[in-house]
C-alpha cells in the first residue's frame, strides 16, 4: 500500500495526486482531518460547533505547513486569528476595564473551545458562545476566580442559575469590575424588584426593605453592606 503523498512525490509534484485542502468544501476538509484528530474530547463537539455550522473549516484557522505559532499549527497568533473575524469582541478588549487578552496575559481558549463545547450547566442551559466548562462543569471564570466557587451555605441564586454574565460583561466594560451597569443598585434591582413566582419556592425575589431609600446615595452601593454577593457561609443576606 503506497504511503501518504508517495504518488505526489513519484509524480514530481503532480497536484492531481494529492489532496488539496484549498479546493475541498468544508465538510470534506473536516472529514479528512478527523480521520486522525477524532480521538480528542475537546474536539468531540466539532461537528455541531458554531464554527462548523458557519462553514468554517479546519484550514480556516490552521496552517498545515507554514504555521507561525509554536503549537496547534495556527495560521496566525491566536489573538490575531480570533479577532480577524470577531472584531466586535476585539473592540471590547480596549475598554477601560477588560480581561487582558490583547496584552497577552491570557488567551481566547482560556475560556472558549473553538472546536465546540458541551451543553453548559448554567444560564438555564442556554448555550454561550462555545464557552468551555471548567472542572465540575462550572463556568471557566472559576478557574481564576476561585474565591467565588463555593460551595456556600447561602448561595446567590443569580450566580448558580444565570451565571457570571448576568452581572458582568466578560470581555470588557466601561464600568468597574466589568459590570453591565455603571451603578450597582440598578443592576441589583433588575432582580430585586418584587417580581413573584420566581425561585425554587415560588415566593419571588424580595423587595429591598422599606428603609432602603434609593433616592439616598448611601443605599445605592449595595455591596457596601452585602459584600459577599457571590455567596456567603455566614449570612443569608450576604452581609459582611
Amino acid at each position: 500500500m503506497p504511503r501518504a503523498g508517495s504518488e505526489h512525490i513519484a509524480g514530481k509534484g503532480d497536484k492531481s495526486r494529492i489532496v488539496a485542502f484549498s479546493q475541498l468544501p468544508p465538510k470534506q476538509t473536516l472529514d479528512k482531518c478527523l480521520a486522525c484528530h477524532a480521538n480528542s474530547i475537546p474536539r468531540s463537539q466539532i461537528r455541531r460547533s458554531s464554527h462548523t455550522l458557519a462553514q468554517v473549516a479546519c484550514t480556516g484557522c490552521h496552517s498545515i505547513h507554514r504555521s507561525p505559532t509554536p503549537k496547534s499549527l495556527l495560521a496566525k497568533t491566536q489573538t490575531d486569528l480570533c479577532s480577524s473575524c470577531h472584531q466586535t469582541v476585539k473592540a471590547q478588549f480596549s475598554l477601560p476595564f477588560k480581561h487582558r487578552v490583547l496584552e497577552g496575559a491570557m488567551s481566547c481558549t482560556d475560556c472558549h473551545n473553538p472546536h465546540g463545547a458541551a451543553a453548559p450547566t448554567w444560564r438555564m442551559g442556554a448555550r454561550p458562545r462555545m464557552v468551555d466548562a471548567a472542572l465540575g462543569n462550572e463556568e471557566p471564570c472559576l478557574k481564576c476566580h476561585i474565591d467565588k466557587r463555593g460551595p456556600f451555605a447561602f448561595e446567590h441564586t443569580a450566580v448558580r442559575v444565570d451565571g457570571c454574565e448576568v452581572c458582568h460583561s466578560p470581555h470588557g466594560s466601561a464600568n468597574a469590575r466589568l459590570l453591565r451597569r455603571p451603578a450597582v443598585f440598578t443592576l441589583c434591582l433588575e432582580c430585586h424588584n418584587g417580581a413573584d413566582s420566581f425561585g425554587r419556592q415560588g415566593d419571588g425575589v424580595k423587595l429591598t426593605p422599606s428603609f432602603h431609600n434609593m433616592a439616598d446615595p448611601k443605599y445605592r452601593n449595595c455591596t457596601t453592606c452585602h459584600v459577599r454577593v457571590h455567596g456567603s457561609n455566614a449570612d443569608a443576606r450576604f452581609l459582611r
